[in-house]
């Protein structure tokens, strides 16, 4: 299943997305986790030590990789470029393991406002768009905060988009958006995740008010443990301790019965 995160920034998305990579990771998943927001933060979130980050190579600045597959000079304008360029092998060759996690992270691509259409957001778009799973696999994509990644087109082929959310209007107004857009996409799948919950119970209703009960994946109450383990970038699971994880395994449990609803 392929899942993409989405929603405002500063909401919550990479500590989701790296957590449930992580929980599917232990649970004996094969996981690939998909940094594909310009401002990377999934490594901190899965917790890699800073030997491992070194080793990141960024998709987006392979421009030799680039070239080779569109068939298109990268930052040239009014060329003609394969729309379809081969992919397979991208994920094995550029992932680095953690905690039994492959990150791939996709890095920056220019682009201009309206829309993308230079050889690096092709190559990304594809790479999502094909990557082939066997039964059981998951593939998190934890998604550039806002909405320019749907007009873009770069989440097509995803099962199922998520947007996170805070008790906020602006971030529910944002995940609003997302939802149409996801749709436009032909993504038939949404819900959302509720981060940074005050008050819980208070908070999921007006949530659940304005995306319907059966939208609302799970909440996330306000922890400062979750500010604290950002605060010395390791992960959730880091911690060890099963009252802080309770909420995102009741959120992987949601996205796991989504799954086998796919599969029927």
């Amino acid at each position: 299943m392929k899942v993409a995160i989405s929603g405002k920034g500063g909401v919550g998305k990479s500590t989701l997305a790296g957590t449930l990579s992580l929980l599917w990771a232990g649970a004996g998943r094969r996981v690939l986790a998909v940094d594909a927001d310009p401002d990377a933060n999934l490594a901190s979130a899965l917790g890699l030590p800073p030997e491992l980050r070194a080793r990141i190579r960024t998709i987006a600045q392979e421009r030799g990789l680039i070239e080779e597959r569109t068939g298109a000079k990268v930052r040239q304008f009014g060329q003609m470029f394969k729309l379809n360029p081969d992919v397979a092998d991208i994920a094995e060759r550029y992932a680095v393991r953690h905690a039994g996690v492959d990150l791939l992270v996709l890095g920056a691509v220019p682009h201009a406002a309206g829309g993308c259409a230079c050889p690096e957001s092709v190559l990304l778009k594809s790479l999502v768009l094909h990557l082939v799973l066997q039964p059981g696999d998951t593939v998190v994509l934890d998604m550039e905060a806002g909405i320019e990644h749907l007009g873009r087109g770069t989440a097509m082929g995803v099962d199922l988009m998520m947007a996170v959310v805070e008790p906020g209007r602006r971030s529910l107004e944002t995940a609003h958006r997302v939802r149409q857009m996801a749709g436009d996409l032909g993504i038939r799948r949404f819900g959302v995740v509720l981060n940074k919950a005050a008050a819980p119970e208070e908070d999921a209703a007006w949530v659940a008010g304005e995306f319907g009960p059966g939208a609302l994946l799970g909440v996330i109450p306000w922890d400062n443990r979750i500010a604290q383990a950002d605060r010395d970038g390791c992960s959730l699971p880091d911690l060890a301790q099963p009252d802080l994880l309770a909420p995102f395994r009741k959120i992987q449990f949601a996205f796991d019965s989504l799954s086998q609803e796919k599969t029927k």
